[in-house]
């Protein structure tokens, strides 16, 4: 089973261009990784230093080998400091059965 989740912070006043481009960067490093199906990056419309990020794995052993990637560390050391929140806020989902 496929393990979702969406990721939200918001940048800092000021910290704007740095984050976009420190998530820029990661994106393109986690949509190598061979269990990531997606990893899509949104801002709000109504405000745009406000993050959602759309993630999906193949599954929880893909999931778990993201999160040991050896750039991931550095990414929310660096990303930390530059956002409101203390981390980013993590909600996992589950899909919705459709059909009967």
């Amino acid at each position: 089973m496929t393990k979702t989740l969406l990721a939200e912070f918001t940048a800092r006043e000021g910290a704007q261009d740095e984050v976009a481009r420190l998530i820029r960067d990661y994106a393109l490093k986690v949509r190598e990784e061979e269990g990531n199906l997606a990893f899509d990056v949104y801002t709000k419309a109504a405000n745009p230093r406000a993050y959602w990020i759309f993630e999906v794995y193949r599954d929880e052993d893909a999931f778990k080998t993201h999160l040991d990637a050896p750039y991931g560390a550095p990414f929310n050391a660096t990303l930390t400091p530059l956002i409101e929140e203390d981390a980013s806020v993590l909600t996992f989902l589950d899909p919705l059965a459709t059909r009967p």
